[in-house]
This record gives structure tokens, sequence and C-alpha cells, in this order.
């Protein structure tokens, strides 16, 4: 098994996912500042594509409206892919998804991803206020098949939205007879389970597994995604990516520190408190329960952490267990500058692009 100790080329492809994560004591403008700091440095480092997430009512994670983000990204970036990881779908009319990110794929042709995810968001009272009912999951599938034919503008004759058009979009196209510049946004199926694995798979979509949220049976799912993958119009092969968090830094004490900040989080999460990243010396004089020492120190290992080589080493253990094409670091860590540390040093440790 591969230590990446030395450096060298990913055996995989690298990206970036950002929670525009707000640690107790940061204004959200410099928040929002480092945001668009991180897609300009994972451009210039060379990563594939830069996503963000859909999380509300989160004082630690502002980003209630990737897409609004992702319009100022396409005016700050020019090559690296950006996309929403994810939009949850049962949160949202997909008519009206169609719309943004057909407006996205006009701002950046051929640069928008569209990740598809079932998951609220956030917690059940904050769903409730989303209008977002108890079966909302149940419907997911044919929320998908609608917002893809809305994407495509192919309801067929006789469809009660036969002649309801998603503007930019195709029909848009064909109306003022211009030719089309991209096929639209690339779209995704988000998951951490078979369901959304067989979901993907009979739709043919690329598919992206969640590792930071908990210990799921990643290498289960991708199974069941690639045995059963139907070719499309969108892809003729799988094509899988998993995201996971991540802390990198010179000092594998203070990567820790840091990786403590997020369990903390995720912590008062499952306590019914607010999603806040208190800072490492607090986190660190926290009087935990055996119960919650428990908790704090499993997240704190999922979540990856360590210098350059042992964050490097990690990911390509789990590329050799999962045979994955695609690694996405979730950036973690109680301040702006951790998160753009951690893919500066792993694009140095891979010599990705430039290091200016």
């Amino acid at each position: 098994m591969s230590s990446a100790l030395t450096s060298g080329t990913a055996p995989f492809a690298l990206s970036v996912l950002d929670n525009a994560h707000t640690a107790v004591g940061q204004d959200i403008t410099e928040a929002f500042d480092g945001v668009i700091d991180l897609a300009e440095r994972s451009e210039d480092r060379g990563y594939h594509r830069f996503w963000m997430s859909e999380h509300h009512a989160m004082p630690g994670a502002a980003t209630s409206s990737p897409q609004l983000m992702l319009a100022r990204l396409t005016a700050a970036t020019s090559t690296i892919r950006l996309g929403a990881g994810g939009i949850m779908l049962p949160n949202h009319a997909p008519l009206i998804i169609a719309e943004q990110f057909g407006m996205l794929e006009a701002l950046a042709p051929g640069r928008i991803d569209l990740g598809l995810g079932r998951a609220p968001g956030t917690d059940p009272g904050t769903a409730a206020a989303l209008r977002r009912g108890h079966d909302a999951n149940d419907h997911f599938p044919s929320q998908v098949d609608e917002l893809l034919r809305f994407l495509a503008d192919d309801f067929p004759t006789g469809h009660p939205y036969e002649n309801v058009h998603a503007v930019p979009g195709p029909w848009q196209n064909r109306e003022n007879r211009v030719p089309a510049r991209s096929s639209g946004p690339q779209t995704w199926i988000l998951g951490s389970s078979p369901y959304s694995a067989q979901l993907a798979a009979h739709l043919g979509r690329p598919y992206a597994f969640a590792l930071q949220f908990g210990d799921a049976d990643v290498e289960s799912a991708f199974r069941i995604y690639r045995e059963n993958f139907q070719p499309s119009e969108a892809l003729d092969e799988p094509y899988t990516l998993v995201s996971l968090g991540v802390v990198a830094h010179d000092d594998a004490e203070e990567a820790q520190r840091q990786a403590r900040t997020a369990a903390m989080a995720m912590l008062r999460m499952f306590k019914r408190q607010s999603y806040s990243l208190l800072p490492p010396e607090e986190v660190a004089s926290y009087p935990a329960t055996l119960q919650e020492q428990q908790i704090l120190d499993l997240y704190t290992r999922r979540f990856l952490n360590g210098t350059a080589p042992q964050v490097a080493a990690g990911l390509e253990q789990l590329h050799e267990r999962t045979e994955v094409d695609e690694i996405m670091l979730v950036t973690m860590g109680g301040s702006r500058q951790v998160h753009a540390s951690t893919i500066e040093l792993i694009a140095d440790h891979y010599t990705m692009g430039s290091a200016d």
C-alpha cells in the first residue's frame, strides 16, 4: 500500500468543496471574500472543480444559496469547473433550478456542475420552514426526472409541462436561432447510500459519495453503481467522486486541533445546538463527557488531518480501496487561512499548478 511520503502526481483527479465555513468571531463578508480567494487558488493550483453546498440556518456554514456565490465565481475564474455539491432538490421547484443553472451555464459555458441531493441540509424545524413535507424524499426521483427534462427541454407530447420551458436553455436557443455554446450543466447524483448509487446508475450520471458526514459503506455503493450503470447521452461509463473533510498543516498537531473544531461543530449539532465553529482553544478546554469525547475523537479522525504527506497517504489509501476517479477535499478548520493552506499544501505535495 502506498504511503505517499514523497511528492508526485496524484493517481486521481483532485477537487475542492467549500461550505463557506464561518468561525465564531469571523465577519461573513470576510468569509465570502475567503471563498472567492479559495476558488481562485484552486484554479491556479490545478484543481479540477470547485463546489459549494447548500445549508440553511447554520451560523457555521453560510451557503444557503450556492447558486448566488457560483454566479460571483464565474467572474473570478476562467477554467476551473464550478458547481453545487449539492442542491437539495426537495427544497426547490425543479423549474427554478433549471433556470438558475441555465443562467450559470450561460455565464460560464461548459464549466457548470449541478449536484443533486435529497437531504434537507438543515434541522427538522428549518426543513419545515422551507415548506418541506415529511415525505419530501419520496418524490426525489420524479423531481430529478422533471429537472432533467427541463434542462433538456424534452417533455413528451401531452405532458402538462410540454409548453413550459426553462430559460435560458435549449428552447430559447432554438427560438432565437442561435447555436448552443454547451450541452448544459453536468448533472450529478449525490448521496451516501445504495439508494443514491442505484439512482445514479439508472440515470447514467456521475456519482458523488459524501464521506464527510459519516463512515458509510462507500465500497458497496460504488460496486452497486458500477454494476448497474446504464450509459446515457450524458455519460458513457461510470464516473465516481468521493468527498471528505480534510485539514493539512505543516504541524500535524495543529492540523488535529483545527479538525477538532469541525468535530465540535458536529457534536453541537447532535446536541441540537447551532452548528458553530468555536476557536480551537475553546474546544480544547471544553469539559466533554465520556460519550461526547468519543464523538469528538471519532469525527476528528474522520476528518483526514495531518501534514501534507500524511493527508496524501490517506487519500491514496482511499483511492486504493475504492478505485474512485476523483477525490474532493472538503476544507475544514477554524479559519479561512487554514482552508487555503490545506489546498496549497496538497497541491505542493502533488506538484500541481503554480506555487507563486
